[in-house]
């Protein structure tokens, strides 16, 4: 699935930037992070001052987890537990906010 949504780098998503862009209910990605958990924590700060809900999740932990699943693995069987638990408390978020540490990139989605 390929999404033709807007790169931003994380110098230019500015506090004022992000809030045009939740504004506008508009899907983004930011590129080229070096601190994933501060762009992350920026953005799901102004995603909920919006009075919006969010889900923040790992992108590829999911697949991961199944291809990596094995009878002797119950850590495994945990993880895929938690990540069903995760997305229950956050059931229909307005935003996914989905942190890639491996492309360095975050990906910020509308969901409505």
């Amino acid at each position: 699935m390929s999404l033709d949504i807007q790169k931003f780098t994380a110098d230019e998503i500015t506090i004022e930037k992000l809030i045009t862009l939740i504004d506008a209910r508009k899907s983004f990605q930011v590129v080229a992070v070096s601190n994933i958990s501060a762009v992350v924590e920026k953005i799901e700060g102004r995603v909920e001052k919006a009075g919006l809900r969010c889900r923040v999740f790992t992108e590829y932990r999911a697949a991961s987890m199944a291809a990596t699943f094995s009878p002797a693995a119950m850590v495994g069987l945990g993880a895929v537990v938690g990540i069903g638990l995760h997305n229950l408390a956050t059931f229909n978020p307005d935003y996914e906010i989905g942190k890639n540490k491996l492309a360095g990139t975050v990906t910020v989605k509308y969901m409505k």
